[in-house]
């Protein structure tokens, strides 16, 4: 895996999304427009952890390599070395998968 050029911080991580599937189950090529951002990515990288209210760091339950679901509208996109990924709080993560 490349080392990226971004540390996110406390509770957030770096996602980068999977490629959207370009065809159909019939064989028919999908054209960019028409299809839907998929919701799975993997994260790139994490931040040390969650601060609580008494000022300790809860370590996060996800790690760098972990296959994700998340939201529709979570997070924020940022492209990094020409790279579209998303910047986004643990709490956004909805699934891992195993």
């Amino acid at each position: 895996m490349k080392k990226i050029k971004i540390r996110p911080l406390h509770d957030r991580v770096v996602v980068k999304r999977m490629e959207e599937e370009r065809t159909s189950a019939g064989g028919i090529v999908i054209p960019d427009s028409a299809t839907e951002k998929p919701q799975v990515g993997t994260i790139l990288a994490t931040g040390k952890g969650k601060i609580t209210d008494s000022g300790e760091i809860r370590a996060l339950d996800v790690k760098v390599g972990d296959k994700v679901y998340f939201g529709n509208y979570a997070g924020t996109t940022v492209k990094v070395d020409g790279e579209e990924l998303i910047i986004m709080k643990e709490d956004d993560i909805l699934a891992v998968l195993v």
